[in-house]
């Protein structure tokens, strides 16, 4: 799998559920578990991890850095920025020109990048012209500050505008088994060759239990109910690139063992039934 020129493997790993709790608001206290997760990751073969520097202020960029610097050449970082956090319960997006540019500057800082090799507008601010937003990411790659550009939660309208500026390499969306709003985005970031990025990729619920219809499938071929849901992922479309989350190193393991399984014409059909 690509994103831009760069060869980042089936799965990535997605970083926030390292920060300490449900509200991503604070930094782990204990640093050791999600310090060992990302060089597990590493380990493993994932080459792409994703952040942004909403994810506990900043502190889960440092996390990243702090496990993996100095990078391994073929390791890629995706970081986002365009949502304030002015409370614990607040994502409010914030697109301003000047204010992504600014929060462009400190993920490079803690991240101890020269570059980041993948930058996502985290969410579109209605209040701001979509051109003005994106025209300050395009701003940062002419000046060598980001590598490629993304986009977030993004409709196929709002992708055609952004490519009129400026190259787009990935789009981040919720995605899964049982939530396929974006199933146009899926589509036509194939058709693009833009990287499709689902986050939330193993939301599963009731359909993961026994006698159901991932447990089912998950048993024929002989692998766990979250595996099953990215191997339904990854067989669901060639842009397809899941960046499951933990904060467990043996679930790493598992996610990253999913891209093992390859799903029959049948067993992908049944999956696709779910929703």
């Amino acid at each position: 799998m690509k994103i831009g020129d760069f060869e980042v493997g089936n799965i990535g790993f997605g970083a926030m559920r390292l920060s300490a709790d449900g509200t991503i608001w604070e930094a782990p206290a204990d640093r050791q578990g999600p310090l060992a997760v990302l060089r597990r990751a590493v380990e493993l073969g994932v080459r792409h991890i994703d952040t942004a520097d909403a994810y506990a202020l900043g502190a889960n960029e440092e996390l990243i850095a702090e496990a993996l610097h100095p990078y391994a050449d073929d390791v890629t970082i995706a970081t986002k920025g365009g949502v304030a956090r002015p409370g614990v319960e607040e994502w409010i997006p914030l697109g301003r020109p000047e204010y992504l540019r600014q929060q462009a500057e400190l993920s490079l800082r803690r991240l101890r990048r020269d570059v980041i090799d993948l930058y996502y507008l985290h969410r579109v601010d209605p209040q701001v012209p979509l051109a003005d937003q994106v025209g300050a990411l395009a701003r940062l790659r002419e000046e060598g500050k980001i590598r490629h550009i993304g986009l977030s939660e993004a409709t196929v309208d709002q992708l055609e505008e952004a490519r009129g500026i400026a190259p787009v390499a990935a789009v981040q969306n919720l995605y899964n088994l049982t939530d396929r709003t974006h199933e146009e985005v899926v589509d036509y970031a194939a058709k693009h060759g833009i990287a499709f990025v689902p986050f939330f990729p193993i939301a599963v619920g009731d359909h993961a239990k026994a006698g159901g219809p991932v447990a089912t499938v998950a048993a024929k071929i002989g692998a766990t109910p979250a595996q099953t849901a990215l191997a339904w992922l990854l067989r669901r479309s060639p842009a397809m690139f899941p960046i499951p989350g933990t904060t467990s190193v043996a679930h790493l393991e598992e996610n990253v063992a999913a891209a093992g399984f390859t799903l029959t014409d049948e067993q992908f059909a049944r999956l696709d039934r779910v929703s």
